[in-house]
């Protein structure tokens, strides 16, 4: 690697650790020329693949506007940031894993609506209706429906029972619509 401070081809390095989760190797380098030290970060380059949209258009995969979406789900919920970066990446870590150039964006939507329905149910349903384009209140109570018995018995396979599986129908329906936190 060539020094920053001379231009010298000749760089030792002298540490090297893994950082952000072993995502990436830190460097400390010293230049042989000029004995001048600097730190380099190294990690793999994972390509995202293209997004083939419904309407047959494709384009790159925008991880601004995936976070943007989660974001706007989740407003005013009370969900730490560590657990949304851990769900973006869930979602992209996935999305590589499919070795695909090109994926449907069907494929991200549903990603995004599993990872919500594990962070939080009102997120969950905020998503899902403007997702599946919900047309009134009917769509929203089965959605709400179908996510409240699966939470039931996934509770029941684990023997316990959280407070959010607890909350009627025509709560949650009312909290997603005003942006509410759950009680």
């Amino acid at each position: 690697m060539r020094c920053p401070f001379c231009n010298e081809q000749d760089t030792k390095v002298i540490d090297s650790r893994l950082v952000a989760d072993g995502d990436q190797v830190r460097r400390r380098r010293e230049c042989q020329a000029c004995e001048e030290r600097f730190t380099t970060f190294e990690s793999a380059e994972l390509l995202m693949p293209r997004l083939v949209k419904s309407d047959g258009t494709r384009e790159p995969f925008d991880d601004q506007k995936l976070r943007a979406g989660i974001q706007r789900a989740l407003e005013k919920r009370p969900v730490s940031v560590e657990a949304v970066e851990a769900s973006l990446h869930r979602i992209q870590a996935n999305l590589r894993a499919t070795g695909e150039r090109e994926v449907k964006s069907l494929l991200v939507g549903e990603l995004v609506m599993e990872e919500l329905r594990k962070l939080d149910q009102v997120a969950y349903v905020r998503f899902a209706s403007v997702y599946r384009q919900f047309q009134d209140l009917d769509e929203f109570r089965r959605e709400i429906e179908r996510i409240s018995q699966q939470a039931k018995e996934e509770a029941l396979d684990s023997d316990t029972l959280s407070d959010s599986t607890n909350v009627s129908v025509s709560e949650m329906a009312s909290m997603a619509l005003k942006g509410e936190p759950a009680k």
